[in-house]
């Protein structure tokens, strides 16, 4: 469980980093969602029993934070997280490009399903749409920029925890 572990407070620190953006942000009208970084690596990369852990104690983070009734980040993430779990083995995962088109689909899929959740609580539907939008595109484009680097990150996190084999130069 060691994976899970390392992988689990790699994902604390993401979201940190995100909650700190949000609070620079929020002058500006904006908030950044970065759900798809949270399962991306975790399904691609490790074995499945630890990454759906990091997953979902990921989502469990999330959930804590955010107002959406308990679990609903943690469920979305460990079905995500098998779903992309089945599909590794046709994918070029190796590739970080391959990650960052996952990771932003990923993002894109959770960002509408939670909107779609929370958007019948607003009495006024249309008036949230622009912002939703507007939030929508800049997180799309944050996780694009941060996933090259988390993805590092994670990696090398778990090769100084010595959960897996060191790369060789």
């Amino acid at each position: 469980m060691r994976v899970a572990l390392v992988l689990f407070l790699t994902l604390y620190l993401l979201r940190a980093l995100v909650a700190e953006a949000n609070t620079a942000l929020s002058g500006l009208h904006v908030w950044l969602f970065a759900g798809g970084l949270f399962v991306v690596y975790s399904a691609l990369m490790v074995p499945f029993r630890q990454g759906f852990a990091a997953s979902v104690l990921g989502g469990l983070l999330c959930d804590s934070l955010t107002p959406v009734p308990f679990g609903t980040h943690a469920a979305l993430f460990g079905a995500a997280h098998a779903a992309v779990y089945n599909l590794r083995e046709r994918l070029q995962r190796e590739e970080t490009a391959v990650r960052v088109v996952i990771v932003v689909a990923l993002n894109a899929a959770f960002f509408v399903v939670i909107t779609l959740a929370r958007v019948r609580h607003v009495p006024a539907v249309a008036s949230v749409w622009p912002r939703l939008l507007s939030d929508f595109g800049w997180s799309e484009a944050a996780v694009a920029l941060a996933a090259p680097w988390f993805f590092a990150l994670q990696m090398r996190s778990l090769e100084l925890a010595r959960a897996v084999p060191a790369r060789s130069a």
